[in-house]
């Protein structure tokens, strides 16, 4: 497998199979400092351009039949109501988010299926973020998703449920789609209504965006960094991987998160 995957990824350059060696220990030393320093890091071209290539082939055209349409109108916490804040408070401005998204359980076979399913990338990732092992998500639908954005579709501002989001860029734009993001906004003791008021209003002059390049893997800690992809502009789709990993084997989503996320539960 490590042959076939070596077709696949660029392990020269990112040599994610071998841990122990020194290059394979600077490359983990380097995403924690990255990661502390920034809040997240990436893997520019890990994949490699054939191969990106195909694995686009693969999933772009099941889209057009498969795809459920994600669209919600929603503040950038997703909830209706946030306790001792009034309803009509800056902070809870009505933003939407529409996508397009293709279930695991609908890409079973793809190339993308698999680079997620490979042991040595959740060890990886279990190494930068010193956690003793991370395991593939058991649900059928939630483990990998792959999401595409259209002309004017976005993914609005919010801020992550889970400690890291992990995601690779198969697809660019030909203009929008950008990453923006807010690091640590608010805190687990400050929730900052007021600071998340006048992102929204457009006054924050720390927003930072960042422009990613297809086959780049990007991991990012959103659970207190405020972060949207802008508006597509043009004809060519953003698609994207989304991979979900947790410490615990064999986490699912409940049968409401699935219809919510997907509009079925199996």
């Amino acid at each position: 497998m490590i042959c076939a995957m070596h077709d696949i990824l660029d392990l020269e350059t990112f040599p994610l199979h071998d841990l122990t060696g020194a290059a394979g220990r600077a490359l983990v030393e380097r995403c924690r400092g990255e990661l502390a320093e920034m809040g997240m890091f990436d893997l520019a071209g890990l994949i490699r351009p054939q191969a990106l290539h195909k694995a686009v082939e693969e999933v772009a055209p099941l889209f057009a039949e498969h795809a459920f349409t994600h669209a919600r109108r929603h503040n950038i916490y997703f909830k209706d109501r946030i306790d001792g804040l009034p309803a009509d408070h800056p902070a809870l401005r009505i933003c939407e988010t529409v996508n397009h998204t293709l279930c695991a359980d609908q890409i079973a076979e793809a190339m993308i299926v698999h680079i997620y399913e490979w042991p040595p990338l959740a060890n990886f990732l279990a190494a930068v973020m010193g956690k003793p092992e991370l395991h593939a998500m058991a649900d059928p639908l939630a483990r990998v998703n792959v999401m595409a954005y259209r002309e004017g579709e976005a993914l609005n501002w919010h801020f992550d449920r889970s400690e890291f989001t992990t995601t690779v860029l198969l697809q660019a734009p030909e203009g929008g789609g950008e990453f923006q993001y807010r690091s640590d906004l608010r805190s687990d003791a400050d929730p900052n209504y007021d600071g998340v008021a006048r992102l929204l209003e457009g006054d924050d002059g720390e927003l930072k965006t960042l422009a990613l390049k297809p086959g780049t893997l990007n991991v990012f800690r959103g659970r207190n960094t405020a972060h949207r992809v802008t508006p597509v502009e043009g004809a060519r789709e953003r698609i994207l991987a989304v991979y979900s990993y947790y410490e615990q084997p064999g986490v699912v989503f409940s049968q409401e998160e699935r219809i919510g996320f997907y509009g079925r539960a199996a």
